[in-house]
């Protein structure tokens, strides 16, 4: 037995078809434009008159972006995107806008209606594209961020965001059609999540160093500490950040490792705060301990500091304890340390003038007999006394 197709075969076109098709197109623009000849000539003017509206807009994008004197401004960034606008989608919005006017035939209106979709979408695509590279260049070209490696990062950059953005493109467009792009979204949604795995820590890293330029967390130049490290930011990389130690070394970290840790931008600072322990000796009066945290305020104002706060603290195990807390004016490291010296000794000498004593650690020794009664560790008076005359008689002749 013979088995039978289920799908019926495609029709045949012949030439016959063909023609006889485009006899028909013929016939019927003809019968449209004798009886619409009054609608399709106001229509041709007007959609003339838009379509050089639009020509003449997309000739001041050069002169928005001339208005900015580093080329790099979002002035430029949204000329440059104007400027890309295409010819035929200015043509198809013209003729999208007067169709509806002069009541085309359906085949006639159906092409306009397919080419201008093709055209908005692919312009707006365009649009977009020049729009999102053109924010990142100005982030990254700004100040402080001039001649970056991220930089020669801008043609990976420019290339995904290309094809990110003409592959929805192409979708929709698609989908426009009547064609069921399902199975073309869910193969590119697996193509992407395999390239996404198999490269995850280079695009971590590569977020990251967007996220850093458009957050602002730290920039070149800035002193920052992360963790118990601390240095200069020199340089952000596309997959790391290269950091200058305090001690002249080079650090260097990726950029996803670096933004999950506490960041702290000591640039960003005001003021720098210090704190001082002081331990005194327990026979300090206690007038003297009253007045302390004032003789402490009275130093730190001498020598042009802030005061914040001073006060008890502890008892400790040979001093009794206060803290003292200042700031200095400006944020920069160098003063604040000049400043802790300063107000250090300044405090020192204070404390010679009022009687104030600064403890030495001590510690004392008792040995208990066996009876339970103290042994002192040095013999007593009346025994050395003894021992002394008793040597005096022995030495007589």
């Amino acid at each position: 037995m013979t088995a039978k197709n289920s799908a019926a075969p495609l029709p045949k076109i012949s030439a016959d078809d063909v023609q006889q098709q485009i006899s028909t197109f013929w016939i019927s623009s003809v019968d449209w434009f004798g009886a619409h000849w009054l609608q399709i000539a106001i229509a041709l003017a007007i959609g003339t008159t838009i379509a050089l509206a639009l020509l003449w807009l997309r000739g001041l994008g050069p002169r928005l972006a001339g208005r900015s004197h580093t080329g790099k401004g979002w002035s430029a960034v949204f000329g440059r995107a104007i400027e890309r606008t295409s010819t035929f989608f200015i043509i198809m919005v013209a003729a999208q806008l007067v169709a509806g006017y002069a009541d085309p035939p359906v085949i006639v209106a159906t092409t306009i209606n397919f080419l201008f979709t093709l055209a908005a979408v692919f312009q707006a695509a365009t649009w977009a594209r020049e729009l999102i590279l053109g924010a990142i260049e100005h982030r990254t070209r700004a100040e402080n961020y001039s001649g970056e490696a991220l930089m020669n990062a801008m043609g990976l950059i420019r290339l995904l965001v290309t094809i990110v953005v003409f592959a929805i493109a192409l979708v929709v467009v698609l989908d426009n059609l009547g064609v069921n792009v399902t199975g073309l979204v869910a193969g590119l949604g697996v193509g992407g999540i395999a390239i996404g795995l198999a490269a995850q820590g280079i695009f971590a890293d590569l977020f990251a160093a967007l996220a850093i330029i458009f957050d602002r967390p730290f920039r070149r130049g800035d002193s920052i500490t992360y963790d118990s490290s601390s240095g200069t930011v020199e340089e952000i990389g596309l997959k790391s950040t290269r950091i200058r130690g305090v001690n002249g070394e080079q650090r260097i970290i990726s950029n996803r490792n670096l933004l999950d840790k506490e960041i702290v931008n000591n640039t960003q600072r005001d003021r720098r705060r210090t704190k001082l322990a002081i331990g005194v000796a327990y026979e300090t009066s206690r007038d003297l301990l009253d007045r302390l945290p004032q003789i402490l305020k009275e130093e730190v104002e001498r020598n042009d500091q802030v005061f914040v706060r001073a006060g008890f603290v502890s008892f400790g195990a040979s001093s009794i304890d206060f803290e003292l807390e200042f700031e200095s004016t400006t944020a920069d490291y160098q003063t604040a340390y000049d400043a802790r010296h300063a107000v250090g000794l300044a405090i020192y000498r204070r404390f010679d003038a009022e009687g104030i004593a600064i403890p030495y650690p001590t510690q004392t020794t008792f040995t208990a007999a066996p009876d339970g009664k103290l042994i002192m560790p040095y013999p007593e008076v009346q025994a050395v006394h003894e021992v002394a005359s008793a040597s005096r008689d022995r030495n007589d002749p």
